[in-house]
């Protein structure tokens, strides 16, 4: 059954009598190359967790490596298609769930152990962000997260300091993982096409975090706070989200080498750590 032919998602759409709800960002994937990029950068060795099957392409391709896959479904409409598409398989199990209401540790540890896993999704445009946040603020038992996004967001989480793409979620994603960019997928490769290119990213989880913070929720408000207002200086960002006077932040920042008038973007993430821990001396 290949799920990636038009005709075929058609056929299948037909026999469900099954439409597309783009409120919920369903754009399925026509290309086995992409597939294979996916299930390249996974680098499935046991369990793996998907999330938002669509019809079952990826899952497919994903059950051919894996020991088991779960996978997690939202759109109840999609259940009798699922168990019609993955047929053949046995080592697939589909939860119908929000992945973020979900309690995910839970549903690890129940279907694979100790085991790490590896993630898998195609997301919906419209909820890439919270889906990221929440798998990475988790620390979940995870080896790497490959996802399908849209293109800019995954540029943003793959940016580099002091470029136009740098910002909150970079350090996020950066701060827990090695974030890359495997492929890029033109929009004509799905069913229906969406308006915007996608990209297929990589988060290679890190065995712990990239920098060491004396306060972690902390460096987070430090970095919300820096990016709170990208034209303004530092200086004025962080003095609007923490009750330290204007000479006092200034005296603060100048003895860690950062100058105040530098703004969020240009920081790498050793320099909002080294803010994280003057900040969180000052205050004690």
């Amino acid at each position: 059954m290949d799920l990636t032919s038009p005709k075929v998602i058609r056929s299948i759409q037909d026999k469900f009598g099954f439409t597309f709800k783009k409120g919920l960002g369903q754009n399925f994937l026509t290309s086995n190359d992409i597939l294979e990029d996916i299930t390249d950068a996974a680098d499935i060795d046991g369990g793996v967790i998907e999330i938002g099957p669509g019809f079952g392409v990826l899952t497919r391709a994903l059950a051919e490596k894996a020991e088991k896959v779960i996978s997690i479904e939202l759109d109840e409409r999609l259940l009798p298609v699922l168990q019609y598409t993955l047929s053949d398989f046995d080592n697939v199990k589909i939860v119908n769930a929000d992945v973020l209401k979900l309690d995910l540790n839970s549903l690890i540890r129940e279907e694979f152990g100790s085991q790490k896993v590896s993630i898998a999704a195609n997301l919906p445009y419209y909820i890439t962000t919270p889906i990221i946040t929440r798998l990475l603020e988790e620390k979940l038992p995870v080896k790497n997260i490959v996802v399908m996004v849209q293109k800019e967001v995954a540029e943003r989480m793959a940016a580099e300091p002091s470029t136009k793409d740098y910002g909150a979620i970079t350090v996020l994603c950066k701060y827990f993982t090695n974030p890359q960019i495997v492929a890029n997928v033109p929009s004509s490769l799905f069913v229906p096409p969406p308006k915007v290119d996608s990209a297929v990213l990589k988060l290679e989880v890190l065995d712990k975090p990239a920098v060491d913070v004396s306060d972690e929720k902390l460096f987070f408000r430090v970095v919300k706070a820096a990016f709170s207002q990208r034209r303004k200086t530092l200086l004025n960002c962080l003095c609007a989200n923490f009750p330290i006077n204007k000479a006092d932040m200034s005296e603060l920042l100048l003895k860690i080498n950062i100058d105040p008038k530098r703004r969020g973007e240009t920081l790498s993430l050793k320099e909002f750590a080294a803010i994280t821990d003057a900040i969180n001396s000052f205050s004690e």
